[in-house]
């Protein structure tokens, strides 16, 4: 059996803006379980960049260890990518992005490498506003041994072999809004209709991008008594609204009323166009996105959509002032370096 893709591509497949066809954005056959959620995920961000006309070799791919941090492998084949160890991939994010502006940084892990191992990383990512994208494959469990509860099992979810986990969950986007995320939404792998539109925005916020991304294992947590299970999830979502991504430079002008639709302006004068289901929570007031959180937690249901949304992010590299006019990779040894006349002459400045 072969898990590589035919290289042969059909002369008339559709092209986006910048000549590039679907395939040119897939990466190799998958040898996740068949049904996986996460290579629904996979999809729809193949999806997502073809329709953003961003170039492949533009991306940077970055994972850490688990099913989840398998998946880059399987879009994006002519993109960079760098799989680290266990936890670690947002330090490996954070100095990729300080040295090159000029990629678009996918970060993906798991539940149990951001929530257990790499949660401090995870924290730290948060709290400097890297400018990536950050989604989490979220199952609920560790796939790859076995199917043990990870840090994001419900109290009282019961897992394959039987057993009813008795911790409290970490609640990922609640975490994120704590620590201080402009952007944190929340989706479900079965519904591509509103994924997709949610990483293509997340694509075009400059600053920390979370998605959180329910995602059945159908080996380990698909059965019943799982509150990660596709039926479970199918019966328990509440969506915020509708979403869908607007990828326009003109001014679009609506009037805003509750309960009808709203457009959120993006840093690159591109909209997110919302509408919005709940008249008494309003994404862009981080009080107002806990409370939505806390009251579908209350409820047993799951919060699915844009959950909160910084209009005015300030990200990592505009912080420290780093220079956009030449990447920080593309200096050369002796700039770098300049020797130790310069070094005494930075020294004298301080005395």
């Amino acid at each position: 059996m072969t898990y590589l893709r035919p290289t042969f591509k059909h002369p008339d497949l559709p092209k986006n803006s910048l000549g590039y066809t679907f395939k040119d954005y897939e990466g190799g056959l998958s040898t996740l379980c068949a049904g996986c959620g996460h290579d629904s995920i996979s999809a729809a961000i193949v999806e997502a960049c073809f329709r953003q006309n961003i170039a492949p070799h533009k991306v940077a791919k970055l994972s850490g260890i688990g099913c989840s941090s398998k998946t880059p492998t399987y879009f994006l084949g002519n993109s960079h990518g760098f799989n680290s160890v266990h936890g670690r991939m947002p330090s490996v994010a954070t100095g990729a992005s300080l040295v090159n502006q000029d990629l678009m940084y996918f970060g993906v892990s798991g539940d149990g490498d951001s929530a257990s191992i790499g949660m401090g990383q995870f924290v730290h990512a948060v709290r400097r506003n890297i400018n990536m994208v950050y989604i989490v494959m979220n199952n609920g469990c560790y796939g790859l041994t076995k199917g043990q509860d990870s840090a994001t099992a419900d109290v009282g979810s019961k897992s394959k072999a039987g057993s009813v986990n008795i911790f409290q969950p970490i609640d990922f986007a609640g975490l994120a809004l704590e620590l201080g995320a402009g952007f944190v939404a929340q989706s479900f792998s079965g519904d591509k209709t509103q994924l997709i539109p949610l990483i293509e925005a997340a694509m075009n916020y400059k600053g920390f991008a979370f998605i959180n991304v329910i995602s059945p294992c159908v080996t380990f947590n698909n059965n019943v008594g799982s509150t990660k299970a596709y039926d479970y999830v199918r019966q328990h979502i509440d969506a915020t609204g509708t979403i869908d991504f607007v990828p326009t430079h003109n001014e679009i002008v609506a009037d805003y009323k509750e309960g009808t639709q709203t457009n959120i302006k993006m840093h690159d004068g591109s909209y997110l166009q919302f509408n919005k289901l709940d008249t008494d929570w309003n994404p862009l007031e981080r009080d107002s996105s806990f409370a939505a959180l806390q009251k579908a937690r209350n409820s047993q249901e799951i919060l699915t959509g844009l959950i909160y949304f910084e209009q005015n992010p300030t990200d990592l590299n505009t912080m420290l002032n780093t220079t956009n006019e030449k990447p920080l990779h593309q200096f050369s040894a002796n700039e770098l370096s300049p020797g130790s006349a310069k070094l005494a002459e930075v020294n004298d400045d301080f005395r």
